[in-house]
């Protein structure tokens, strides 16, 4: 059975109630507008990314938001997890592993040349990215906000 399926604007409920919640945990400012206008391209085939609905789709546990760019180093379309998020009860059953798993052979079938994603300090979900692949760069990402 997939554990993905790509979120289209009539998922936009649902999916909006999941950012809401991976917000408030996360201490992110925004209102239902501001995630709506976020959203709503991404679920409308915009070039620059995705969002992918984690398990059932008429009832799905979680999401991952991928945003797309170019890099000259890595020679190709690179790609950014934005946000991953799965409910409280299902976190620790190895849905989140599976989803980021079926996501990594569909970007890889597309020529995504790699995939970044940021983890705090600490973060136990650290163990689960490591085994998928992902190494820590010796850089940080730096931000300038508009």
């Amino acid at each position: 059975m997939s554990r993905l399926h790509l979120a289209t604007p009539d998922d936009l409920p649902r999916l909006d109630g999941m950012v809401a919640q991976y917000h408030a945990l996360e201490g992110i400012e925004s209102d239902e507008e501001h995630r709506r206008t976020a959203l709503m391209p991404l679920l409308e085939g915009s070039p620059h990314g995705a969002v992918w609905l984690i398990g059932p789709r008429m009832s799905p546990v979680g999401y991952v938001a991928i945003s797309f760019g170019w890099s000259i180093e890595l020679g190709g379309m690179e790609s950014f997890i934005d946000e991953i998020w799965l409910r409280d009860a299902v976190r620790g059953r190895g849905m989140g592993g599976e989803a980021l798993g079926e996501l990594l052979k569909t970007l890889d079938e597309v020529g995504i040349k790699a995939l970044h994603l940021e983890v705090s300090e600490g973060n136990p979900a650290e163990r689960l990215y490591r085994r998928l692949g992902f190494r820590r760069r010796d850089f940080a990402l730096m931000t300038r906000m508009a």
